[in-house]
């Protein structure tokens, strides 16, 4: 009968543990998909503002390729003229 009765504590034991352990899983599973959603919204946002930079780039590219172009034009003849 005392068998019987250790038996029965240990699997109680054991029963025990896995809640525990379930209990731990949830919960870090639970602050991992938080972390993870947090660095999406991250991830996201600076894929917005690297787009706004290379709008902006490309933007003041072009205002210096038009600037260049105004200068040579109106400097063509007195620099490289005869």
């Amino acid at each position: 009968m005392e068998d019987g009765r250790e038996v029965r504590d240990l699997l109680t034991e054991i029963r025990d543990l896995e809640r525990e352990h379930l209990k731990e899983y949830k919960r870090i599973s639970e602050e991992f998909l938080s972390l993870q959603k947090g660095a999406a919204s991250r991830q996201e946002l600076i894929g917005r503002v690297y787009r706004r930079m290379v709008l902006f780039g490309a933007v003041l590219m072009a205002a210096l390729l038009v600037l260049l172009v105004y200068l040579l034009a109106k400097w063509w003849g007195p620099l490289f003229g005869r």
